[in-house]
């Protein structure tokens, strides 16, 4: 792994560090944090304490990766990476669940340090065991890995020892919701007409990133004001809202951008726009827009539940425009909603 820290501007310094999941989420805890989407690196105010979390993030998120010369096992890896992908395409999964199991078999295999033939249940144990407490990971990571590990090790390679892993149950917390006036602020931070109408586009119509990325010209249904969302999470359908104010600017978009496939497309003008790329410009209007809460990208689709719930609208019909499956996952934003929580008056007001 490639790693470099450097001075950077006035009282600055730079990290450029390969993608990962929890080293991201590590630098994340810096603060005044920056991600240079142009220049593909993370810059940081010049501290002691922003050094040492950096540091820290980074021992804490590489020890593991054992830098293996063996070519068998590169190998091993390059085929089990071909199998996973052609079992997912078989079972007609979506790419982006093929890249993930991918990525934790990866990970696991370079933590073990064995090749997939020779691997046991205390090697399972063991890397499960290293998530949860050596990386602190989330319980919904730890049963991601464990569904990686499932497919290749159960329903590929018919391994038993697999299936004898419990199950990690779901941290109970609360989804970060950002105010309307924090969305206002946000959006108003965009001089880029494009990166306005996106981050716009995801919170008025309640998006997945990896929806927005991927949306189509097509998919603009401007009279029935309607979006077309296709084979979403489940590989479901479904319609949301499209708001009047985001159709003037779509439409003004649409006029000076003139995208031709995808509403959002790449530099090239071919591809998609990448999730990362919409990442990086959710954070630096963050930044820009003074919004101190660990949000992502994904806290605009739960701003715009929790905001729908608050002004009246029934819960079933936020269901379906977030298309989740059951209701219990809609009803989380009854907890994070401000309507019934302002009319309870703190009894330290009757003092």
């Amino acid at each position: 792994m490639s790693i470099a820290i450097k001075a950077y501007a006035s009282n600055e310094f730079s990290l450029s560090v390969p993608f990962d999941r929890s080293i991201i989420r590590g630098l994340k805890l810096v603060s005044g944090y920056r991600w240079n989407a142009n220049e593909k690196l993370w810059s940081f105010p010049d501290t002691q304490k922003n050094l040492d979390i950096v540091l820290k993030t980074i021992y804490e998120n590489c020890a593991f990766e054992k830098r293996v010369e063996d070519q068998s096992f590169k190998d091993d890896l390059k085929s089990m990476s071909s199998i996973i992908f052609r079992e997912i395409r078989i079972r007609a999964y979506s790419r982006r669940t093929g890249k993930i199991y991918v990525q934790y078999n990866e990970d696991f295999l370079k933590y073990s340090n064995k090749n997939a033939d020779r691997i046991e249940q205390e090697d399972v144990t063991g890397f499960l065991n290293y998530l949860a407490v050596e990386r602190n990971a989330a319980a919904s990571t730890l049963n991601c890995a464990m569904n990686a590990l499932r497919f290749y090790y159960g329903k590929v390679l018919k391994k038993k020892f697999i299936f004898e892993i419990p199950r990690a149950k779901k941290d109970k917390k609360l989804p970060v919701v950002l105010s309307r006036e924090e969305v206002k602020r946000l959006i108003e931070s965009y001089k880029n007409e494009k990166h306005r109408l996106m981050i716009a586009l995801i919170y008025s119509s309640g998006l997945r990133v990896s929806e927005a990325a991927v949306l189509r010209v097509r998919d603009i249904d401007a009279d029935r004001k309607l979006i077309h969302i296709r084979e979403a999470k489940g590989k479901k359908d479904r319609y949301t809202i499209l708001s009047e104010n985001v159709l003037k600017m779509l439409k003004t978009y649409i006029s000076d951008y003139k995208p031709v496939k995808y509403l959002f497309e790449d530099r090239e003008g071919v591809s998609p726009i990448s999730i990362r790329t919409i990442q990086a410009v959710f954070s630096q209007g963050c930044v820009r827009s003074g919004i101190i809460k660990t949000a992502t990208v994904h806290s605009l689709r739960h701003s715009f539940a929790t905001h729908l719930l608050e002004t009246g609208t029934d819960i079933r019909y936020i269901q379906e425009i977030l298309g989740h499956a059951s209701s219990k996952t809609t009803e989380i934003y009854t907890h994070v909603a401000e309507k019934d929580l302002k009319k309870i008056i703190s009894p330290f007001d009757h003092i």
